[in-house]
């Protein structure tokens, strides 16, 4: 694998996680006072319509296949874009970022106690780091149950990234997408229909610029672990943050105070410490390995 490939796939997660954070630039613009479930169903249809050009992708011999799965991961991505909206709408956008990347810590947790995996001294202690990061960012005078979205916005994503490994090895990327949004849509429409809000013309726009980018950088994510193995540039995707800051401080006039950084820190440095210490053990085991053309 060279270099070259090595810096293309972290080329690309810098601009994917700058491309995701304009989703959450739109969802803040938006206001405290929005319909949420009407922006939700909104978001999911138009990710729907987005992903239509790229059906020759989807397997459709086997269309429904591991349905039971998608269905769970639809309701509660459908429940982390709910908390994920009002987490934006309470919180600065670079500590809302910074609780959202407690995600691969939750990952951890459960991957412990519901798949046996086994956990290292160094896990654990990024797990009791990253609560306290937590904690520190949010600053406990100032927790409320809607700054306490964040970490349900986090808790989500960490249990739909845990059950891809029960979903069918075959499916594309847009044919798990493209199920993960149909099988939300009816559930969300209740929703909306039960909040009862009139139709919003105006949430169009800022729906559809918010699929688009979310879109767009899993598309990056898909193309940078193509061909490089995913320890090697996970850590790239911790620049989301400096773009939350960067986004956060031009567009609404937020300065993060020091305890978003220590928070911030406590809870991305261990894990970017496990990642570094993992390359540095599979390029040892490359090392190591014995060359195709020994005897």
């Amino acid at each position: 694998m060279s270099g070259r490939t090595v810096h293309g796939a972290i080329l690309l997660l810098v601009i994917g996680n700058m491309l995701a954070m304009f989703s959450d630039v739109i969802i803040k613009w938006l206001g405290s006072d929005i319909p949420i479930f009407q922006f939700v169903f909104m978001r999911l249809l138009c990710a729907v319509l987005l992903l239509l050009p790229f059906l020759s992708m989807v397997d459709r011999g086997a269309l429904f296949a591991g349905s039971r799965i998608h269905l769970l991961r639809a309701h509660i991505g459908m429940i982390a874009m709910v908390c994920m909206v009002i987490a934006l709408q309470t919180l600065t956008l670079a500590t809302a970022n910074a609780v959202f990347y407690a995600g691969p810590l939750i990952v951890l947790v459960l991957a412990v106690t519901c798949f046996g995996e086994r956990a290292s001294l160094l896990s654990i202690l990024a797990v009791i780091s990253g609560f306290f990061g937590i904690l520190v960012a949010l600053q406990p005078v100032d927790i409320t149950w809607q700054s306490l979205t964040a970490l349900g916005t986090a808790f989500a994503l960490a249990v739909n990234a845990l059950l891809v490994r029960k979903l069918p090895p075959t499916q594309s990327p847009v044919h798990v997408l493209l199920l993960t949004q149909l099988y939300a849509l009816p559930a969300a429409l209740l929703l909306m229909l039960w909040e009862g809000a009139a139709w919003d013309w105006s949430l169009v726009t800022a729906a559809f610029g918010s699929s688009f980018f979310i879109l767009a950088y899993n598309g990056t994510v898909l193309l940078a672990y193509r061909h490089v193995a995913a320890n090697r540039v996970t850590s790239a995707e911790y620049t989301g943050l400096i773009w939350a800051v960067l986004f956060g401080w031009w567009w609404f006039s937020e300065v993060p105070d020091v305890w978003f950084f220590l928070g911030a820190m406590l809870i991305a440095g261990p894990l970017m410490l496990l990642g570094w210490i993992e390359r540095r053990r599979q390029v040892a085991l490359v090392g190591t390995a014995p060359s195709s053309t020994s005897v």
